[in-house]
């Protein structure tokens, strides 16, 4: 999914290291989500989220302090960061539920549609005003989760809707950080979205606790530090190239989730979800493009 941050590129370095960094921090998360769909055959996504957040949050931790210094662990909205620490978690959870009932590349593609929730919301929610090219950019991104999903055929799969579920879901998360304002960094909001993480997960881990195998906790582990990896590296390119140039390689994780699908589990796509998840990409990068130009304008 598109990801937004609050730096300015680093003069210092070219577009190349920013896409580089954005193209294998999406590899870390398909490493991370592909592990964490071989432990929900196991494992409630809840208890894979607890594991996630509790080995991940030192980690995070140790990385703000030292990048940021202790600023970047001070916020104004603690209650914002609950909030969406409680959305993340069923938004992750629904992610990973659709993991263990459907293909990695085809949960992934669904999950894609986060951009097009979030524009929409951005009109009914932030007043926002939305030129009738978006619009005809977001009912492209829409029918193409409807060729994925395929609601009233015999193939249609209720799982299907779990993912769309992350998708609006990481949408409504995106537009509750337009509270936080500009006051806090992204090393900021990267830490209090693990720590909210780990504390509302702990609320209900008692009831979806299952003592993990020995042979597992790699597994777990491989979770929380790829998740972790990916998301501080696709921060670092973000940092280091512009935004209009890097953002559109968020999609590579469509190929990522494709290929890991087929090595690990035999999946191969099926062309309605192959055509769906053009649709859906082609609808993002369309919208981020126009949202470029705009800024570049104002």
């Amino acid at each position: 999914m598109a990801r937004v941050t609050t730096h300015a590129p680093d003069a210092g370095a070219g577009p190349l290291a920013g896409i580089l960094c954005v193209v294998a921090g999406i590899f870390c998360l398909t490493l991370s989500d592909a592990q964490a769909k071989w432990l929900s055959a196991s494992y409630s996504p809840i208890q894979i989220l607890f594991l996630r957040a509790l080995i991940a949050a030192p980690v995070v931790l140790v990385l703000a302090a030292s990048l940021g210094g202790r600023r970047s662990l001070r916020t104004r909205h603690p209650g914002i960061h609950l909030l969406r620490g409680a959305i993340n978690i069923i938004s992750a959870s629904c992610f990973y539920l659709g993991l263990s009932y459907l293909p990695l590349a085809e949960n992934t593609a669904i999950a894609f549609a986060a951009p097009l929730f979030v524009t929409a919301l951005s009109v009914f929610v932030l007043k926002e005003r939305v030129d009738g090219r978006r619009w005809l950019a977001v009912a492209a991104g829409f029918a193409g989760v409807l060729v994925i999903v395929r609601p009233g055929s015999a193939s249609f799969q209720v799982a299907a809707l779990l993912p769309l579920v992350t998708a609006l879901l990481y949408a409504v998360m995106m537009i509750t950080a337009r509270a936080i304002g500009h006051g806090e960094g992204m090393l900021t909001t990267m830490f209090y979205i693990v720590a909210g993480q780990l504390v509302c997960s702990a609320v209900a881990i008692p009831w979806f606790w299952h003592t993990p195998h020995l042979a597992d906790l790699p597994l777990f582990a491989g979770v929380a530090l790829f998740s972790t990896l990916g998301l501080t590296l696709i921060t670092q390119g973000f940092r280091i190239g512009p935004a209009s140039v890097v953002a559109p390689f968020d999609y590579t994780g469509l190929l990522w989730a494709t290929l890991l699908g087929w090595l690990i589990w035999g999946e191969k796509p099926a062309f309605s979800a192959t055509l769906g998840a053009v649709f859906i990409a082609g609808s993002g990068l369309y919208i981020a493009w126009r949202e470029t130009g705009k800024r570049r304008r104002r």
